[in-house]
């Protein structure tokens, strides 16, 4: 998944510091963007944040705009969810209350929602 942004020390905080993910790249000035990737290593797939050197008019994120983290250790989800809320990142009401239901919505820098989801998933 790739997104722009204006915010990018923003975004790069929530996600490496807030999240915990591992930055496993970036770039700086690559055709007027600067860029940033957060994944797993040895894993085909990552979140890539760019920006370019103006800034530009972004879509706005409706509430169903989710990311979803499958986090079936509640220690260490409350532990993301203490760690954000520390840096301003409160939780938000999910639109479907099937997020509510042992999950946490927050909001990103850019108002897209993040959901940690108290299960091991699908």
């Amino acid at each position: 998944m790739a997104r722009p942004t204006n915010q990018m020390d923003k975004i790069i905080e929530f996600y490496e510091e807030g999240l915990g993910l591992e930055k496993i790249g970036g770039f700086k000035g690559h055709a007027g963007y600067d860029g940033v990737m957060f994944g797993l290593p040895n894993y085909s797939y990552h979140l890539e944040f760019t920006q370019s050197e103006e800034k530009v008019k972004l879509p706005m994120p409706t509430k169903e705009h989710l990311l979803v983290f499958y986090l079936p250790n509640l220690f260490e989800l409350n532990r993301i969810v203490h760690r954000l809320s520390d840096m301003g990142y409160k939780e938000v009401e999910p639109e479907n209350p099937y997020w509510g239901r042992g999950g946490v919505t927050i909001e990103d820098p850019d108002g897209y929602r993040i959901v940690l989801m108290n299960t091991v998933g699908i």
